[in-house]
């Protein structure tokens, strides 16, 4: 199907997505896979998904302490 493209190119199924997603929200052993995948994957779009969803933790991890430092996280506990 995807002959004319070289490898690096093809496109990934939507249960390659699931399970990435899966992969990644895994603690330690998927955040490994996450760096890993974002640094080294031979696949382009393998590389930019898990590039998305370490944007997604940097924001997390960013809202997470400006609520910590405004004093809105005893509000959740």
């Amino acid at each position: 199907m995807y002959d004319n493209l070289p490898r690096e190119l093809w496109p990934l199924s939507p249960w390659a997505y699931f399970g990435l997603g899966i992969l990644y929200a895994l603690p330690f052993v998927g955040w490994v896979f996450l760096v890993i995948h974002a640094i080294g994957a031979s696949n382009i779009n393998k590389r930019n998904y898990a590039r998305s969803f370490f944007c997604v933790y940097v924001l997390v991890i960013i809202v997470a302490v400006v609520a910590a430092v405004s004093g809105t996280m005893y509000l959740f506990a």
